[in-house]
């Protein structure tokens, strides 16, 4: 049972298209790991094996006659609960949504649908989506399965927990500030941030807003990269406003053989210290393309981190607290006047940004674009930019501290939690893509991952690169307690 729900989701799914392992049979397989292991993970917290049994049968039926609904027919996958699934809530971890109960299927979901997908549930997430750790009011705690007193990430951290421990063939995340790649990272499996507008966002919000937000993209998880282009093939598109005259063609990676590849590295900076056992897993998958015959460099960024951190708080957090009801908006209008000008803290800042003018976010925009073309220069002599996903591994919950008071550890000394966004957010400004992959345990036994950057739109650059350091390090390892 084990070995079979660790298989990657492509292998999976051609047992089934032969029919060595029946859709239904697939899916009480999983189902069955789910009551063994998810009561102390809490990462699937909308379950719907009903319906999903249903269309298992019918996924059998279909196979039967010789009819195949697409490439991930019968599969049984979960969907990260901030997107609508037909039937279920939506409720991003807000007591307040409880009610609010999806009437169709978000874009990516029907495609995913479409493909022949099983949906059996919905993973948990943060309140609002706004942390990297996964808790809120509704839903409770997801922990980490390499440990289960830490953090498996957010927000995408219900879904990561899943992935991990075989309750789950592949996922559906979304990502405004790492909420993909850092969970990805925490927990040893493998995440893609598509770059921006490639993947509709239609169905991942609250019915109040419907226009897709600036920076967030919706991307695929998975235990494999060979998963991670499969989902992003299925997903990625015009949305429907855009669908009737545009057409998405990514380019080809943009190298053939591993010695035509030119990578760069980047291990720490100023603005977010990385601890020594993350910056030794980047140097890790470095060397390992360096092996295959790449030129390796370590460089300096094309941007300032610093500058670019102060920017993505002003430009995300113009998006995240537009959304917040009257009442909730309301102390921000009030601490914005109480704020002293030489406040530079994450508090000070972020107020700020709350209460922006439109005057204000133009200006910052402007600087977003002018970084956007120090990238591209940048990658017109590199392949793609190896980093951290994030400065440390997962640490344990820490759920009694105001966020923005949080410290976390790095090489002994403590840091600001809030500036593990510098390794997400300077990329995610630029919509630069953006593919995550294992590269193996620390010291202390926790997964590290290494983040991998490419041009805009070089989504397949990443991912192509990606699969190399995955075949050179071996890729995903279960945890020991769900192996």
């Amino acid at each position: 049972m084990t070995a079979l729900a660790y298989r990657a989701a492509v292998d999976l799914a051609a047992m089934l298209h032969r029919r060595e392992i029946g859709c239904l049979e697939l899916l009480d397989t999983i189902l069955h790991r789910v009551e063994l292991y998810d009561a102390e993970l809490n990462a699937i917290v909308v379950r719907d094996a009903h319906r999903a049994r249903q269309r298992a049968e019918e996924a059998d039926r279909a196979l039967a006659q010789g009819e195949i609904w697409g490439p991930l027919h019968g599969l049984p996958i979960t969907i990260k609960e901030a997107f609508d699934v037909e039937g279920l809530p939506t409720t991003w971890g807000v007591s307040a949504n409880v009610a609010n109960y999806a009437e169709r299927h978000a874009a990516t979901v029907q495609r995913l649908v479409d493909a022949g997908a099983v949906i059996f549930g919905k993973t948990n997430v943060p309140f609002r989506l706004t942390d990297w750790q996964t808790f809120n009011e509704l839903y409770g705690t997801t922990n980490n399965p390499w440990d289960l007193a830490r953090s498996p990430g957010g927000s995408s951290g219900g879904a990561v927990a899943a992935l991990a421990t075989g309750l789950s063939a592949l996922e559906l995340g979304s990502d405004i500030g790492g909420s993909l790649r850092n969970p990805a990272h925490f927990t040893g499996v493998c995440g893609h941030k598509p770059s921006y507008g490639v993947v509709p966002q239609t169905g991942h919000g609250l019915p109040e807003f419907l226009a897709p937000p600036d920076i967030n993209v919706c991307g695929p998880l998975a235990r494999t990269v060979a998963d991670l282009e499969l989902a992003l093939d299925l997903i990625a598109g015009p949305d429907e406003l855009d669908a009737t005259a545009w057409r998405l063609t990514l380019p080809p990676p943009s190298f053939e053989r591993p010695d035509d590849l030119k990578v760069a590295v980047i291990t720490t900076d100023p603005a977010s210290p990385v601890d020594d056992s993350v910056q030794a897993k980047v140097l890790a998958a470095a060397q390992a393309l360096e092996g295959l015959g790449a030129k390796v460099e370590q460089v300096a960024a094309p941007v300032d981190f610093e500058a670019a951190y102060v920017l993505f708080i002003k430009l995300l957090r113009g998006v995240t607290t537009s959304v917040l009801p009257d009442a909730e908006f309301a102390p921000f209008l009030r601490d914005a006047e109480l704020i002293e000008p030489d406040d530079d803290s994450y508090f000070a800042r972020l107020t700020r940004a709350a209460v922006q003018s439109h005057r204000a976010w133009f200006h910052a925009d402007e600087e977003r674009y002018r970084q956007r073309l120090a990238w591209r220069d940048f990658f017109e002599t590199w392949d793609v930019l190896l980093c951290p996903a994030a400065p440390v591994t997962a640490f344990k919950h820490d759920r009694a501290t105001p966020r923005h008071m949080r410290r976390i550890e790095i090489n002994g000394e403590p840091g600001d939690y809030n500036r593990m966004m510098v390794w997400a957010s300077t990329f995610g400004i630029a919509y630069l893509p953006s593919t995550v992959v294992p590269v193996g345990l620390t010291p202390a036994g926790l997964p590290s991952g290494v983040q991998i950057v490419g041009p805009y739109l070089g989504d397949l650059t990443t991912l192509a690169v990606g699969r190399l350091i995955e075949q050179a390090l071996g890729g995903f390892t279960p945890p020991p307690a769900y192996d």
